[in-house]
């Protein structure tokens, strides 16, 4: 329904803020060279003999940030839209009754708003994309928990704030250097829980009955949730179940390693935006949580498979010692995810890490980094989500592909989700086929097979195959920035 407005991209930049990284400057120079549905003019391998150059895919996926919060002033991406050196866009402040227009927040803490499918329908407002600061100002107040994203902005609202260069200058390297995605939309319009159930098997539903791919029905906003995600005085939850098809699935039949490792730590507070309060929950590789579904998919228990869900000290020996699987999804914990109110700084120094750990080690050679973000946080962004069904898209998110195939300096315009890394997953490693209830021989009532849908971006459009390939880029963890600790506040146009 919006698809022609989306089809429209707008390539406007506020000019590239003082570089922290020498790197922006010679990465700038090349910088124009950007392309849209592939449409870039290289030499290159076709996508079915050069794909398998990729021999490990690493998914490092952290949490609640828009595209334009982190790069809506990325040189020659489609980010907040200006005329003669101004934003030309703003949302309604209820508080002031003036239009809150975008400003360059160098809070190292943030507030965000409410991120539910609720709130998404709101922040959308029928194309408007106008509802962010109303959001975050009616959200609940004066609750206990500060890591309850409905507490953390109650004096401020902090959505129309945003990240450049100076903040965040390793993503904004990473960015210069390989392939910045500006269209990436999270897979549904909602809130973590069912991000990262679409981050593995591109669904998010509720099922009744165990190995019975059939039991299970569209659910968008409440899948069943993990026993630790409950509501003060109230007992666990009963054990979900997650009886559809995940890529895991495939990836056995067709002995494909893979990993999804977790770290240590605590997920960032309450099951959703709603909740007043919650207590701390505490995760691990063997705690199955909103941010590691994987252990109670039926698939992953038959195939005896749960060991590959696993402590994050082993991805970093497997980095080390050149045996990472083929496929790997990474998860924070709360203190690094950049979940608000966390800080920007440390989820990026994590993250930072993380990337040199592998370019250090033997499989940077062969490998691709897909970086993104869950969903949106409610901070705003400009572009309308385009509709592929009745979950998604949802809001648009940072992501950018690190690999030594990217295509150097680029910026990639197509419409893409998650959905588009288990694509890439698939083509790579199990010869496309697809998490489609017709082929995949577990037939679940999912609405659309995903990754065949027309409006998707190819990943591999990312890459040139033939190209020399590109030498790490290893990045201090923890770079000097403009990021100050004071708490959020808000400007008014």
């Amino acid at each position: 329904m919006f698809l022609a407005k989306i089809q429209r991209i707008s390539r406007q930049s506020c000019g590239l803020p003082n570089p922290i990284e020498s790197v922006w400057l010679l990465a700038f120079v090349s910088s124009l060279l950007v392309f849209s549905g592939g449409a870039l003019a290289q030499h290159q391998s076709s996508p079915s003999q050069g794909i398998h150059k990729i021999r490990h895919v690493i998914i490092i996926m952290q949490e609640n940030r828009s595209f334009d919060s982190y790069f809506g002033t990325f040189p020659g991406a489609d980010g907040l839209p200006t005329k003669d050196g101004a934003f030309t866009v703003c949302n309604p402040d209820i508080r002031t009754g003036q239009c809150m227009s975008p400003y360059h927040d160098t809070n190292d803490e943030n507030g965000g708003g409410s991120h539910g499918a609720a709130a998404s329908l709101q922040d959308i407002d029928n194309g408007k994309m106008d509802g962010f600061v109303i959001q975050a100002e009616t959200v609940a107040r004066g609750c206990s928990n500060v890591a309850n994203t409905a507490c953390a902005k109650s004096a401020n609202a902090d959505v129309m704030g945003y990240h450049d260069g100076r903040d965040i200058p390793n993503y904004w390297a990473y960015a210069h250097t390989y392939v910045l995605q500006d269209h990436m939309f999270e897979p549904d319009a909602s809130w973590s829980l069912p991000a990262h159930l679409y981050e593995v098997s591109a669904w998010s539903a509720y099922c009744t009955k165990h190995d019975d791919p059939k039991s299970c029905k569209n659910e968008l906003a409440n899948p069943a949730k993990p026993p630790d995600m409950h509501g003060p005085g109230k007992p666990p939850n009963p054990k979900p179940i997650y009886a559809w098809t995940d890529v895991t699935y495939l990836l056995h039949a067709h002995h494909v390693s893979w990993g999804y490792y977790v770290m240590k730590g605590t997920e960032p507070g309450c099951m959703d935006d709603s909740a007043l309060d919650c207590p701390p929950v505490q995760q691990a590789a063997r705690t199955a949580g909103w941010w590691n579904p994987l252990p109670y998919f039926d698939t992953v228990k038959d195939d005896g498979e749960l060991s590959n869900v696993q402590s994050l000290d082993n991805f970093y020996k497997q980095a080390h010692d050149g045996t990472l699987p083929s496929v790997s999804w990474i998860a924070p914990s709360k203190n690094v995810s950049e979940h608000p109110p966390h800080l920007v700084s440390a989820g990026q120094s994590w993250v930072t890490g993380l990337i040199n750990a592998v370019m250090q080690g033997p499989d940077w050679k062969d490998c691709a980094i897909f970086l993104a973000w869950d969903d949106w946080g409610g901070f705003y962004d400009h572009e309308v989500p385009p509709v592929v069904d009745e979950n998604g898209y949802g809001i648009r998110v940072p992501a950018m592909v690190i690999s030594p195939y990217a295509k150097p300096h680029s910026i990639d315009h197509q419409i893409l989700s998650f959905d588009a890394y288990l694509k890439f997953i698939e083509d790579d490693f199990l010869g496309g086929l697809r998490l489609n209830p017709k082929t995949d021989g577990r037939p679940d009532p999912r609405p659309t097979v995903r990754e065949n849908v027309p409006i998707l971006g190819d990943l591999t459009k990312d890459f040139d195959f033939n190209q020399k390939p590109l030498p790490p880029l290893v990045l201090s963890e923890h770079p000097s920035t403009d990021l100050v600790a004071t708490q959020p506040a808000a400007q008014t146009k």
